[in-house]
């Protein structure tokens, strides 16, 4: 029995010290990011001066003139080809096509890179979406509509938002039902976009009485639910709605994965 203990202590050890090696480098990471994040805006302040300049010398020259198609197509290319670097820093590249550029939107969650998803767009007198790889679930029109026209870059952000939110609602889905097996009752119900997820669980395999969790990702920009139910049936001990408020709690705060991972360490109900 001292050997199993100390066999037990030992795996708990080495998980904590992988646990803390893991949020060490994302915390790199996130700097990482930050600091990218940092040079892409300056590198869009330089870009916007220059383009304001050489609006204002276009005005200078030409009062009265109204621009020509030709002039504004060409002007968006240019501001097409200017930012191009500005979206490399972000996680977006792009290549120059005949019709306009291609875009490619790399996504990641907690330091690992998922999907890749790819827009054609057509530079013309208006810029148009040729064709993607964004799934349907997505509202790219929208975003589109709102944004394609006057701000791209804007419209690359929202869209990027929304598909890392989705990789990493569908990542945390993945990462339960393929280590955390053991712990569903049944299967795990979950839409295409992964935005409510509906399952049964028991955190430990000494607790009778298995708990019922509803998940609601209101936020589509949001890997985080912003309602977690947790519930448990009405002839179980009242010890347990206290362990399935905390649990609640706990869904709100944690990735879904990182929570199940507390309960194994905790025992279950403990938090």
């Amino acid at each position: 029995h001292l050997e199993l203990l100390e066999a037990q202590a030992y795996e708990a050890a080495v998980k904590q010290e992988e646990e803390e090696q893991r949020e060490e480098k994302l915390a790199g990471l996130k700097a990482r990011v930050q600091k990218l994040r940092l040079q892409r805006d300056e590198l869009q302040a330089k870009v916007d001066l220059q383009q304001n300049g050489q609006l204002g010398k276009e005005s200078i020259a030409s009062e009265l003139a109204q621009p020509s198609a030709q002039d504004v197509l060409e002007w968006k290319i240019r501001s097409i080809k200017g930012i191009l670097q500005i979206f490399y820093l972000t996680g977006i590249s792009a290549k120059l096509t005949r019709r306009g550029v291609c875009f490619s939107i790399s996504t990641a969650y907690e330091g690992t890179y998922l999907d890749s998803y790819h827009l054609d767009l057509v530079i013309n007198q208006e810029v148009q979406i040729y064709r993607h790889s964004v799934p349907t679930f997505i509202p790219l029109q929208q975003i589109a509509k709102k944004y394609l026209q006057t701000d791209i870059r804007r419209f690359f952000s929202v869209l990027s938002d929304h598909l890392n939110a989705y990789v990493g609602r569908r990542y945390q889905a993945d990462q339960l039902q393929e280590h955390f097996s053991d712990q569903i009752e049944g299967m795990l119900q979950r839409n295409s976009l992964c935005n409510l997820l509906v399952f049964n669980y028991t955190p430990s395999q000494s607790q009778t009485f298995p708990f019922h969790a509803r998940l609601l990702y209101g936020d589509p920009c949001c890997s985080l639910p912003t309602e977690a139910v947790v519930s448990c049936r009405s002839d179980a001990p009242a010890s347990l709605a206290e362990t399935a408020a905390a649990h609640s709690d706990l869904f709100h705060r944690l990735p879904l994965h990182k929570a199940f991972r507390s309960f194994s360490t905790t025992g279950g109900s403990r938090i």
